[in-house]
């Protein structure tokens, strides 16, 4: 007997591929500029691949870390300075997990919960980070998720715990070393055996992921350039937010000879920095233009406050970030560990 129903998801998970392409085309917030609907067929296969590894390849035990954001797959809030690695979890079970903190500035291991149908997580079950493990001379740390208490580094797995994720921060990353993560489950299973009606499920699980995630985007802008009051993430949350961290988002409209000067204090903290995304929440392409600055790229003033200028070319400022042909973009702030929560930064628009 063939994989019926597993082949009935699979044309539904074509057909709605198929569907994004209107929501690009006419959906709400569009229609967009000619860089960014490109990047909208980009995102597409970019969620798919996420979804894919999420919940069809994924398995709970035997897991393994694999990179959900970089630079071939852009969406959810990627930036330049950031690994993020995903793994699924049974909330039964016991996992071991090793590292090596590499060069990171930051880094850290969130539990999520919620459904595991393909839909976002709507908590923190607990976050583990570079402040609370005790990492050793050599860089190396090891911590447990299980549902009973362990001795040493431990997270407690709740019931609805779906996914572990990790994040971490290199002020150099195209130069420094990232944290290597390593999970294992201590009493894994022996077989594996794929079945129809789970891999139907896997494959419904990552249409829902799709749908649920086209629900989001595209973005609109709110008001054009300013940037709205930074906040903190409560445990409660939509998505795969970081527990200890501040954000703020805003936005850009400007013409070809105009500039957006944005001016700030970051408080005391392990890592921040300011991204531009296009509707799709992903940044445009690093790997030519500078789009994104770190605290540890920033020139600072003598005061300790910084300046950030946002244009399509080169105003001659130290701190310049390029709009990569884009009209119009989204802000996004975020800072690791602050020591308060940052001010509202200010903006203006000048001529270049």
């Amino acid at each position: 007997m063939g994989a019926s129903e597993t082949g009935g998801v699979f044309n539904e998970l074509i057909d709605e591929l198929r569907a994004l392409e209107q929501r690009i085309l006419s959906g709400p917030n569009t229609p967009l500029d000619d860089q960014s609907l490109l990047e909208g067929y980009k995102w597409i296969f970019s969620i798919l691949a996420v979804g894919l590894d999420a919940y069809v390849w994924a398995d709970p035990g035997r897991p393994r870390f694999v990179d959900i954001v970089g630079p071939y797959r852009k969406w959810g809030g990627d930036n330049a300075d950031a690994f993020y690695q995903y793994a699924p979890i049974d909330p039964a079970r016991t996992y071991r997990v090793r590292g090596r903190k590499g060069d990171a500035v930051y880094f850290s291991l969130s539990v999520y919960g919620g459904p595991r149908d393909g839909r976002y997580s709507d908590r923190i079950v607990g976050t583990i980070n570079d402040r609370t493990l005790d990492v050793a001379s050599d860089g190396t740390f090891e911590l447990i998720l299980s549902p009973e208490r362990h001795e040493g580094a431990w997270l407690k797995l709740e019931p609805d715990a779906v996914c572990a994720i990790t994040r971490d921060y290199v002020v150099d990353p195209a130069h420094g070393r990232r944290v290597e993560w390593h999970i294992e489950a201590v009493d894994p299973p022996t077989t594996w055996r794929d079945d129809d009606a789970d891999l139907a499920a896997r494959f419904r699980a990552t249409l829902t992921w799709i749908r649920e995630q086209a629900q989001l985007v595209p973005l609109g802008f709110g008001e054009p350039n300013a940037v709205a009051e930074p906040y903190g993430v409560p445990t409660t949350t939509y998505g795969w937010a970081a527990a200890d961290a501040a954000y703020a988002m805003g936005s850009f409209d400007l013409g070809p000879d105009e500039a957006l000067v944005i001016k700030g204090r970051s408080p005391e903290c392990a890592f921040w920095n300011l991204c531009l995304w296009n509707q799709f929440l992903h940044t445009y392409n690093y790997d030519y233009e500078r789009v994104t600055i770190n605290g540890g790229q920033v020139e600072y003033e003598v005061d300790g406050s910084w300046t950030i200028v946002v244009a399509g070319r080169d105003p001659g400022h130290a701190n310049w970030i390029s709009t990569a042909g884009h009209p119009r973009g989204l802000l996004w702030f975020r800072w690791f560990h602050p020591a308060a929560t940052p001010d509202r930064p200010t903006t203006e628009v000048v001529t270049l």
